[in-house]
């Protein structure tokens, strides 16, 4: 029989506590450290860079063991977290100098990527959210919570719109039922921290039961949620996560709010991230939002990434905006009085979230208080204002008195971080505090009075009163004077030089003393913890105050941004026309050369004359950039803010797609071409009559002959649409020119360049009428291709041009056609071939059948034929 391998009574302790959290790492304090065990300490060792040791090293207990120190854990735990690590913390629950067993210990938090309080972790201008999933049996449920700041959202919809709100919003962590691991892969990828919960979690008896008991309510129709199922189970494992990661004090999560889709305009994943509006797709790329935002406050930065996200729909609500940016430009005075106001309030959402889980510090408590102060004189401006909006948000911001007067009358203007330092709570307060910091205060003074009258008595002129943590207050006499000791003094040490000594009055201050420091740091937690929950009350205004000011903050960016930049207010309206007049890329220009001007450019499109404007010209012209340029235009105004260009009328858009450049899947198995088709497929199967689509060379991930096709056949699709949506098709494909003669609605434009001899200027200007040619080589001759390989390009683009001339194609068109006239005569009526040809198209359902499904369908129909 095996002998049991002998276990310590510290690592016993351990693996029981390690049994309840397997999931987590378990950061064990130790004394003054922080340890970890086993493979919890060979991965720490590796996300923190620190030594990998062992304890009991060639016992047949040895296990690897890595720790930190515990004052480093606000270094250390962000970066545990941020490598999608889950944390449970486990500290010493008493005194280690009370007890002569082991120490107790436990688990006092669990930090998970999705649920942080700790300021090191969050990231200021940033929602950190927990989602969690939830597959129906035909619709998705999802909801979002940011623990740090209360916000709570709820969704649902088909795969499609929930990837769309997890690229929106971007949760650190996704809760997935542990029956659908396999399914959120397959719908979502890997681009997430996940966490699978048990599947009785997602039920919704369960769901609704936590949300009512939460929110102290019968039902769920006042947030608007009720008719969500499949939302608000998802929204029942969010509240049933952080129960189990020991977040129970949760009165900052007042309210949940839906996600009206039907509000925002629709773009779908595929446009966030072509568009770059706040994810760069390269390290060095800078963002819409980096150009944007100058916001002031953490709250103003969260909205306004909020905003860009989820531009508005509403002509009303977008024209309210730019009505208010109208005011702050031509209102030096109320603007600079905001932007000076805001400089001075801190993250009051985030601060008032730490009062309801009980983790805010007096320091912290003081800096609330400072930043509702700073909102009073923003709150008066804009209830004096001359603009109606304004006055509304003056008018409903709270001017928090009773709050700001406990606070100034409890708390200490330069209060410590930690409770524990002591000197936070203000004099005044409990004259019983006051008295016992006399005691405290005036102990110096007793002792030098007490010294005074020794020396005097005994004759010693070198007396010393001193204090260690062995026997506390003592009389030091150096051994010179060792023979005037008075009897009654007790001798308690003996050093080389000197003997020390106590007294009775010398003890009986020591416990006057000690008793006094000991209960003002009982009676300072006291009045705080009061104060703490005197201020939970407040929680509704204060977050109400901190969406106000996050509000004036992104208008203020607005309007820094439309001066600084020279942006211009758009004109809005319900038409379906879009006009442009010298538009600029919001991001480009911003990145020019000092003193190099963007080119400017007009873009017109209206759904009667000039519904699609084919966009030709060589590659690096400025193609691309046009496209995105419009994108963004709409995006900035139907946000609120101003746009960069001369002039632009807008009529509300309601989607923008776009597919521009070959954003490569290969990952996942999918060609270029694939993942091209994929996207298109989904724009041409989502139109309406107010969308904006911008499609940037189509078909080239195929041959030549297969993209034009591809390529000409999107383009009359979208023309003969009946939603005849607004279109910009750029493509290096001349002969898509063409269309112009048979498509009335198609228009041809070209970014114009500039022949000299060998050379070529790009002027990146659009002008109507189409391009001749591509300039290809002339691109590589750019890009530094060595000169032979130059040369012999432009030997081969002649001949190929000589033998494949426009008038020679359409000829093979119309060969080929005659040819398959011919070969179909060659079929007899009653041949089987043709009747499984005729059945094939008279199954196929036209009007659902996407463009991908299409061609799939005539490469059956091909190789049936060629089987022949």
């Amino acid at each position: 029989m095996a002998k049991a391998k002998k276990v310590t009574p510290l690592m016993k302790q351990y693996n029981s506590i390690k049994a309840k959290y397997p999931d987590a790492m378990l950061l064990f304090r130790v004394g003054d450290f922080y340890e970890t065990f086993g493979d919890d300490a060979v991965k720490a060792a590796k996300i923190l860079g620190i030594v990998l040791t062992k304890r009991g090293a060639g016992s047949e207990t040895e296990t690897a063991l890595a720790g930190f120190p515990h004052h480093s854990m606000n270094t250390y735990l962000p970066k545990l977290v941020k490598a999608g690590c889950r944390v449970a913390i486990c500290d010493q629950l008493e005194d280690p100098k009370m007890t002569k067993t082991i120490v107790k210990r436990g688990v006092t938090e669990l930090v998970t990527p999705g649920v942080a309080l700790n300021d090191e972790v969050l990231q200021a201008k940033t929602n950190n959210f927990l989602a969690a999933i939830h597959f129906g049996k035909k619709l998705i449920g999802i909801s979002f919570l940011d623990v740090s700041t209360g916000e709570y959202l709820a969704a649902q919809g088909n795969g499609e719109y929930i990837d769309k709100l997890l690229q929106n919003f971007n949760p650190s962590e996704v809760l997935v039922q542990k029956q659908y691991k396999g399914k959120f892969l397959e719908v979502f990828g890997d681009r997430f921290n996940r966490f699978y919960l048990d599947d009785w979690v997602f039920q919704s008896d369960y769901a609704n039961e936590s949300l009512t008991n939460h929110f102290k309510i019968k039902s769920l129709k006042g947030f608007g949620i009720d008719e969500l199922s499949e939302g608000i189970i998802a929204a029942g494992a969010v509240l049933y996560y952080l129960s189990e990661t020991q977040h129970n004090k949760l009165e900052h999560i007042t309210s949940i709010n839906r996600i009206a889709e039907d509000n925002y305009v629709w773009m779908d994943r595929f446009t966030i991230r072509n568009l770059e509006l706040y994810y760069a797709n390269s390290p060095e790329a800078v963002t819409l939002l980096d150009v944007i935002d100058k916001t002031i406050s953490p709250m103003g930065g969260r909205l306004l990434k909020r905003w860009l996200a989820l531009p508005l729909k509403n002509a009303e609500q977008i024209k309210k905006r730019h009505e208010i940016v109208k005011y702050l430009i031509d209102n030096d005075n109320f603007f600079e009085t905001a932007t000076y106001q805001i400089n001075q309030i801190s993250d009051i959402e985030r601060l008032i979230s730490k009062v309801a889980t009980g983790k805010i510090s007096p320091k912290e408590v003081v800096l609330l208080k400072d930043s509702l102060k700073a909102i009073l004189p923003i709150k008066s401006s804009a209830e004096e204002s001359d603009n109606s909006f304004l006055q509304h948000i003056g008018n409903e911001l709270d001017d928090c008195k009773v709050l700001i007067e406990k606070i100034t009358q409890t708390v200490n203007e330069n209060a410590p971080v930690n409770i524990n330092k002591g000197n936070a709570i203000a004099e005044g307060v409990s004259q019983e505090l006051d008295d016992l910091r006399a005691i405290s205060t005036s102990g110096k003074e007793y002792l030098d009075n007490m010294l005074a009258r020794e020396t005097e008595r005994t004759g010693i002129s070198s007396l010393k009163i001193a204090f260690n943590n062995v026997f506390g207050y003592y009389i030091e006499v150096r051994n010179t004077h060792k023979d005037k000791v008075p009897e009654e003094w007790i001798r308690k040490q003996t050093l080389v030089s000197a003997e020390r000594y106590i007294t009775e009055e010398l003890k009986e201050y020591e416990t006057k003393i000690l008793g006094a420091e000991e209960k003002i740091g009982q009676l300072e937690s006291q009045i705080f913890n009061d104060l703490v929950t005197f201020l939970i009350k407040f929680i509704k205004p204060v977050q109400k105050n901190a969406q106000l000011i996050a509000q004036i903050d992104c208008l203020c960016s607005f309007a820094k941004t439309a001066k600084d930049y020279n942006y211009v207010r758009p004109i809005i309206d319900e038409s379906t026309d879009l006009e442009i007049k010298n538009g600029r890329h919001p991001v480009i220009e911003k990145q020019l050369p000092i003193g190099e001007e963007y080119i400017a450019n007009d873009v017109v499109l209206n759904r009667n004359q000039q519904q699609i404007i084919m966009i030709t010209g060589p590659n690096m012209s400025g193609k691309s950039a046009i496209l995105r340029q419009t994108a963004l235009i709409v995006l900035l105004a139907q946000m609120g803010s101003y746009v960069p260009a001369q002039n632009a009328k807008i009529g509300v858009i309601d989607k923008i797609f776009t597919r521009v450049g070959a954003s490569d899947n290969i990952s996942m198995g999918e060609s270029t071409f694939m993942v091209e088709m994929n996207e298109t497929a989904s724009i041409l199967n989502n139109l309406s009559e107010r969308s904006l689509i911008l499609l940037d060379e189509i078909g080239r991930g195929t041959s030549t002959y297969d993209g034009i096709s591809i390529a000409w056949a999107i383009a009359e699709y979208i023309h003969e649409h009946p939603t005849k949506a607004k279109t910009l098709f750029a493509t290096h494909y001349h002969e898509l020119n063409d269309m112009t003669e048979t498509f009335e609605r198609v228009k041809n434009f070209n970014v114009s360049v500039k022949e000299l001899k060998d050379n070529v200027i790009f002027l990146r200007k659009l002008v109507a009428g189409g391009s001749e040619h591509s300039f290809g080589i002339h691109v590589a001759k750019l890009a530094g291709m060595p000169s032979t390989v130059i040369h012999r390009a432009n030997k081969m683009l002649k001949k190929l041009e000589q033998s494949h001339s426009s008038e020679e194609i359409k000829d093979k068109l119309k060969q080929a056609q005659e040819e398959e006239d011919v070969q179909l005569s060659f079929f007899k009526l009653d041949d089987p071939l043709l009747e499984n040809i005729k059945e094939e198209i008279l199954t196929t359902n036209i009007d659902t059948l996407t463009p991908i499904e299409a061609l799939m369908k005539l490469n059956e129909i091909k190789r049936m034929l060629t089987k022949k």
